[in-house]
């Protein structure tokens, strides 16, 4: 009995000496896996470096982003005109003169346009100054009532500083003619160049990281390209309808004034406002108040029109960032850079979003700029 207590004691030991060995070392076994650690102010710190970066070196980035977008627009061209064996250097320098001299067309028949309205504003300078005089009375009579001795208080912003607001950065047109002489240049390079700029910038990235880099380029090349397409189809349907109302309204020079309008339009937020200005300044003294009405009404409802359904329709599946990221980019490069970084505000944060999306610590910031989750899951619950 004693002989078969022993033996069973030994087999015990035996199995808890085996279990011991197959467990893995108390370092191991009990460690929690290390965790990211997560500095916040150096995060901050390259916030900041970047922002400087953009602010002091705008008319460098600037031109270069513009310069990118006028190539990502050219590209189906030139690659048509490759295919049909055409020297790629070739056809990229003919698709950028024929560009630059429709630019050159449009701005000649511009200026002429301006010249005839000039020739023609005299005979209305009365009725035009009469209205004007009219309109600073009352804004100098509402200023007064909130003033404590009923005088009108100085104008706090000059011609000088929306001058500004409007070419920070630029400096004297000179500065802006030399930066806008790189632009012919930097697109034709980016055209004939552009299989070896992005080879060798996906090759800058690690090799585990330079697959979802060759997609991220490729989806911000697809997104710019529909994003330019769509606001300029959209620009010209708008320009088309608001020709045609201002025709019947009897506005002077109703096209010039239809055309800008509908490129106004496109400006972020400020759309509204600034597409009112050509049929108004052309119609003054020469339209009646009730036209003025009918032209505001045409246009809030263009304007409405155009952001509710063309944009949807052209660009809301490209863009995907939600309401609130995109009037905070809006606010971030309008400070930046003024009107210019107004207009390039959507672009540059939809090419952000695709980035993050593609970069696995920076997914959340992507999901943020992003449309509403829930609202995606609820759908896919009822499509479910």
């Amino acid at each position: 009995m004693s002989q078969a207590t022993t033996d069973l004691e030994h087999r015990r030991e035996a199995e808890e000496l085996a279990a011991r060995k197959k467990l893995p070392p108390p370092d191991v076994a009990i460690s929690p896996p290390p965790s990211r650690r997560k500095d916040w102010a150096l995060g901050v710190m390259g916030i900041g470096v970047l922002l400087a970066i953009c602010y002091f070196a705008e008319v460098t980035i600037v031109v270069i982003l513009v310069s990118a977008l006028i190539a990502f627009i050219l590209a189906p061209l030139v690659d048509l005109l490759s295919r049909l064996r055409m020297p790629r250097p070739v056809a990229a320098a003919l698709v950028i003169l024929l560009l630059f001299g429709l630019l050159a067309g449009i701005a000649f028949l511009g200026i002429n346009q301006a010249d005839t309205l000039i020739t023609e504003l005299p005979k209305y300078s009365a009725e035009i100054r009469h209205d004007i005089s009219k309109a600073i009375r009352k804004v100098r009579n509402l200023e007064a009532i909130g003033t404590p001795d009923g005088k009108p208080p100085r104008p706090r912003q000059s011609a000088g500083d929306w001058n500004e607001l409007v070419t920070r950065g630029f400096g004297s047109a000179a500065e802006i003619v030399l930066a806008a002489s790189f632009v012919p240049f930097l697109v034709f390079f980016m055209l004939t160049w552009h299989e070896h700029a992005r080879a060798a910038t996906v090759q800058l990235f690690p090799p585990e990281n330079r697959q979802a880099a060759h997609v991220s380029i490729g989806l911000i090349s697809l997104m710019v390209r529909n994003f330019i397409i769509g606001n300029l189809l959209i620009a010209l349907m708008v320009g088309a309808v608001s020709t045609l109302v201002f025709a019947l309204l009897h506005v002077p020079f109703f096209y010039f004034a239809g055309l800008g309008s509908g490129f106004l339009s496109l400006v972020p937020y400020l759309g509204l406002v600034l597409a009112l200005l050509p049929p108004l300044f052309l119609g003054i003294g020469q339209i009646s108040l009730t036209n003025v009405l009918w032209i505001a009404v045409a246009v809030f409802t263009l304007h409405v029109l155009s952001v509710n359904v063309l944009y949807p329709m052209f660009l809301g599946g490209r863009l995907r960032l939600n309401p609130l990221a995109l009037t905070i980019a809006l606010l971030v490069w309008a400070w930046l850079w003024g009107a210019v970084g107004l207009l390039l505000a959507i672009p540059i944060t939809a090419g952000m979003k695709i980035v993050f999306d593609h970069v696995e610590s920076l997914r959340p910031v992507g999901a943020w700029l992003g449309e509403n989750i829930a609202r995606k899951r609820r759908d896919g619950q009822g499509s479910g």
